[in-house]
């Protein structure tokens, strides 16, 4: 692997700062996935090219979706090669693809380009099956008023690139730590004595915080919205209840739905009035997005 250097690298880790995740820690990722591909070398690259080789190919679709994770993958290439490597023609993240359209161009040492190769598409193939898995969500909630959310059931140590990739598939962000927003569940719940016991605790603890209560009954929902809560998350309901808390809130809170919900339900449950469905499968089951790196003929 060729030490971390030149203005490719930089402007690769630029690129990720201005697209909103932590360039450094995302580029401390990519040196422990490489360090974990390559604990002394690429043995097969360095056994059957030449050193002098010099090749090109391209990443492609071989599905439809949508990618993302492609300037994590030109951060591999840059790391690998450094400024010996040169891409070109990538699409931005967030864009719709078909079989076969090509994502982007790359050319550099052909031993780089190989070592380099799945580590590349490894990130490229997973972030871009988040947004695909997203994008069939906003598609199937498409003129309703619900929006995607996703949740903090996440790859450890991938949640910002997860999170970024579901951006890239139209979705929206839920918290990204225990910290930076307060989310009573029903476990909070019993050891407060109740929902609105459990609210006032995090009110009082932390003024300044936004809190969502998760409610399993129209009753405790009926008990928050008397208690001034203005963000509720419907836990497990059916279709009916959830309609009847859309009419009981009557636009005091907004609303999440969330447990158990799948695509087919998707539009069903958004025509209830719902501000929000959240989906952890985006996140924790995805289906990898078919990618490929195909060298030109020399």
């Amino acid at each position: 692997m060729s030490p971390s250097h030149g203005i490719g690298l930089t402007a690769a880790l630029e690129e990720l700062g201005a697209a909103g995740l932590d360039a450094g820690a995302v580029h401390q990722q990519v040196l422990h996935a490489l360090a974990e591909d390559l604990p002394a070398g690429d043995v097969t690259s360095t056994a059957t090219i030449a050193p002098d080789a010099h090749g090109s190919g391209v990443i492609a679709a071989r599905e439809a979706g949508v990618v993302a994770g492609l300037g994590v993958a030109a951060l591999v290439f840059h790391e690998v090669m450094g400024d010996t490597v040169e891409i070109t023609d990538r699409v931005p993240d967030g864009t719709r693809v078909g079989p076969g359209d090509l994502v982007l161009r790359v050319a550099g040492p052909t031993r780089g380009l190989l070592t380099a190769e799945r580590t590349a598409l490894n990130y490229a193939s997973h972030l871009s099956g988040v947004a695909t898995a997203t994008a069939h969500w906003v598609a199937a909630l498409a003129g309703t008023r619900a929006q995607v959310l996703d949740t903090r059931k996440t790859l450890p140590t991938f949640r910002a690139l997860q999170k970024y990739a579901v951006r890239c598939g139209g979705g929206v962000n839920h918290r990204f730590s225990l910290s930076d927003r307060a989310m009573v569940k029903d476990n909070h719940v019993v050891a407060a004595g109740g929902v609105v016991p459990a609210y006032h605790a995090v009110r009082a603890a932390y003024p300044d915080l936004r809190v969502e209560v998760e409610v399993t009954d129209l009753d405790q929902l009926r008990e928050l919205l008397d208690a001034g809560c203005t963000e509720v998350l419907l836990d497990n309901m059916d279709t009916p209840t959830m309609a009847e808390a859309v009419r009981l809130t009557a636009g005091r809170a907004t609303l999440e739905a969330s447990g158990g919900l799948t695509l087919e339900r998707a539009r069903e449950v958004a025509a209830t009035g719902v501000d929000f469905i959240s989906v952890g499968a985006l996140t924790h089951s995805v289906k990898v997005f078919d990618l490929g790196l195909d060298l030109d003929e020399q």
